[in-house]
């Protein structure tokens, strides 16, 4: 971090300049009632054009053109790296964030100094439909967004904690990103994305961080929007809407989310649901992408760093 900085927020975008989603997230931004704040944005597009638009039509954006195209998680490290912020908000590029959002969201982090992640109250962009109110740990082992797919009807309107926070507007103090650094960044590149969230916020439960949530902390997701293909945009059940590379990486970084934070004592208790999990997972890619085998294979090089992380 940057000891002259005076900024108390750094605002960190990935982009691959999908839909225009980009400029409605920074209209958002302007728009927001706590000002000390800045944003950097990680072009992944790799179109000189776009990045040129965007400086030109928001010029309060600090722009970092990639000169490949980095992972989501790589793409994260690069941007929290050079950025200067106390707290650090990583933003899905298809987030609208409420005129409010960062002013009540950063209330969450005063109640408790070892409160590391803040989550407001996501919803989809049609503003009724919950997309998340704060990231939990399955029994079978995977993310669960609470409230995922719900009407909205004021049921998770209570503060308090949760295991984590989701990654399409996800809060965190620096303080604890820099505690829970590994040697490959903040988040683990070895994951490229998904389940970066999940690994995270468990990794700093075990750092003895914790996770809160804001209801009256308001964003507006649209679920898949810049990695599923367009039929499959809020729709459930993502897989079905994933090319296999991505697709590769959600079973992939399950595994490594487990191998990476499970005790052995959790392990045993949850093995019974875990292995429910992994017989419907697998059944479903024999019959219905078997081409997943050999890329799940070419992937078990990843299990080794991932053990010696644990380690860490």
């Amino acid at each position: 971090m940057n000891a002259s900085s005076n900024k108390t927020v750094s605002i960190v975008i990935v982009t691959r300049g999908v839909n225009d989603h980009l400029v409605s997230c920074l209209n958002s931004l302007k728009k927001q009632s706590f000002i000390d704040f800045e944003t950097i944005v990680i072009d992944n597009s790799l179109m000189p054009a776009f990045g040129q638009k965007i400086l030109n039509d928001h010029p309060f954006v600090k722009l970092y053109p990639s000169s490949e195209n980095l992972f989501y998680c790589q793409a994260l490290n690069k941007g929290i790296e050079v950025s200067q912020g106390s707290f650090i908000l990583c933003l899905n590029d298809d987030v609208i964030l409420d005129k409010y959002f960062i002013e009540r969201a950063l209330e969450g982090f005063s109640y408790d100094s070892r409160i590391g992640a803040v989550s407001g109250k996501i919803l989809r962009q049609d503003g009724a439909t919950l997309d998340s109110t704060g990231l939990f740990l399955s029994p079978w082992r995977s993310a669960k967004e609470r409230g995922y797919g719900c009407k909205d009807e004021g049921q998770f309107q209570k503060r308090g904690y949760v295991f984590g926070v989701n990654g399409a507007v996800a809060f965190y103090r620096r303080t604890m990103l820099e505690h829970i650094k590994e040697n490959n960044g903040y988040f683990d590149a070895d994951f490229h994305i998904f389940y970066e969230d999940l690994d995270i916020a468990w990794r700093a439960r075990r750092f003895g961080w914790k996770g809160y949530y804001i209801p009256e902390a308001i964003a507006y997701h649209l679920r898949g929007g810049t990695v599923r293909l367009s039929h499959g945009i809020n729709k459930p059940c993502a897989r079905k809407y994933l090319d296999d590379r991505l697709h590769a990486d959600l079973i992939k970084n399950r595994y490594l989310t487990i191998v990476k934070n499970e005790s052995m004592l959790g392990f045993l208790f949850h093995s019974p649901y875990v292995v429910m999990y992994d017989l419907t997972l697998w059944s479903y890619i024999l019959l219905f992408r078997p081409q997943q085998i050999k890329i799940f294979v070419s992937n078990l090089k990843y299990l080794k760093s991932a053990l010696t992380r644990r380690k860490y």
